[in-house]
């Protein structure tokens, strides 16, 4: 089965040994997004906005693929700070529609950059 590297600008470049997602088959599988701008490569202020630039940033990259946030079977999201939860719920509605991808939400110690959230996700593109 070919396996394709999916790269956009539209998203932070990858600041490691990784790549922004990789395509095998029609399944996608994204490295984990935080809030970084794709163009400053800084980290954006605050929780509401890290979240939102993380969402955005996983849009991107599933666009990359020719796919939609539609198409996200399984994502994870990682929060430095479980109480913010509720917000991240709000903001998700903002972005997906039922029925909506499987789910994991967990709390972790540190995150790269000292970011507050980080997600990744798993995709099945329809081409």
């Amino acid at each position: 089965m070919s396996r394709q590297v999916i790269h956009t600008e539209n998203a932070p470049a990858a600041i490691g040994t990784y790549s922004q997602a990789i395509l095998v088959g029609n399944t996608l599988y994204f490295s984990g997004q935080i809030g970084l701008d794709p163009y400053s490569m800084e980290l954006v202020e605050g929780i509401e906005a890290q979240i939102r630039r993380s969402f955005d940033n996983i849009k991107a990259v599933c666009e990359a693929a020719s796919g939609s946030l539609t198409d996200i079977a399984k994502l994870n999201i990682f929060l430095t700070d479980l109480s913010h939860f509720q917000l991240v719920n709000q903001i998700m509605g903002e972005y997906f529609a039922q029925p909506y991808p499987a789910r994991a939400a967990l709390g972790v110690a540190a995150l790269p950059k000292n970011a507050l959230v980080e997600m990744d996700a798993i995709a099945v593109i329809n081409q």
